[in-house]
C-alpha cells in the first residue's frame, strides 16, 4: 500500500497530464516560476523568499496552510547555507523551519533535472500559499486482486492493485516552483 501512496504523491506533484496521467502541480500551467541561473544555482535565501513572493504577487497571500515541498538534498543544502554573512542558516529546526512556514521533505521532488550545462543534477522546490487548492480525486475503491496464475510455475502468487484517481489545482496562482537548484 505504501508504494501506491508514493505513486499518488508522485502523480500529484510531477504528473505530466498526458494520456491517462494526472497533471501534477509542477506541470500545471500558470503556477509561479523562480529561476536560479542559466546553469542552475546553489539554493539561496532569495530563492526561498521569491517562491513565497511569486504567490503573494498574484494575490495568493500565504496563510496557515502555506508551506514548502522539497527533497532531502535541498534540505541538506539549506542546512549548510546562511541567509547572509554571519546570519543563521536558511533551514531552521522546528515546526516551521523554512521562512517561518511548514516544510515537507519528500524524494518525489525531483533531484535529477537539467538546466543549461547542469545535466541531471538540479532539484525542484515548491511553495504553496494554499495547499488545499491541490485536490486528489479518487473514483471507486482501491481494488486488490489475487493472481494465482501468472507466477504459478514459480510457486508464487501475485497481487494486482487497481486504483483510479486524478489530480488538479483549483487555482494555479496558489503555487510557485523553482526547478534548477544545485543541491548536490
Amino acid at each position: 500500500m505504501s508504494e501506491y501512496l508514493v505513486q499518488v504523491e508522485t502523480a500529484a506533484v510531477n504528473g505530466s497530464g498526458a494520456g491517462a496521467n494526472p497533471r501534477g502541480i509542477r506541470n500545471t500551467s500558470g503556477i509561479g516560476s523562480v529561476a536560479g541561473g542559466t546553469n542552475g544555482l546553489a539554493p539561496a535565501w532569495s530563492h526561498v523568499v521569491d517562491l513565497e513572493s511569486a504567490c503573494a504577487n498574484v494575490n495568493s497571500e500565504p496563510d496557515t496552510s502555506s508551506g514548502y515541498l522539497l527533497n532531502t538534498k535541498t534540505r541538506g543544502k539549506l542546512k549548510q547555507v546562511q541567509k547572509a554573512a554571519n546570519l543563521q542558516f536558511i533551514w531552521d529546526n522546528g515546526a516551521q523551519p523554512l521562512n517561518s512556514y511548514r516544510a515537507l521533505v519528500s524524494n518525489v521532488m525531483p533531484s535529477n533535472l537539467t538546466k543549461g550545462s547542469s545535466s541531471g543534477i538540479c532539484s525542484s522546490m515548491l511553495f504553496g500559499s494554499n495547499w488545499p487548492s491541490s485536490v486528489i480525486g479518487t473514483f471507486g475503491a482501491v481494488e486488490i486482486l489475487l493472481d494465482e496464475v501468472t507466477q504459478a510455475a514459480n510457486g508464487l502468487n501475485r497481487l494486482v492493485m487497481n486504483a483510479f484517481m486524478d489530480h488538479g489545482v483549483r487555482r494555479a496562482a496558489d503555487f510557485a516552483s523553482i526547478d534548477d537548484l544545485l543541491a548536490g
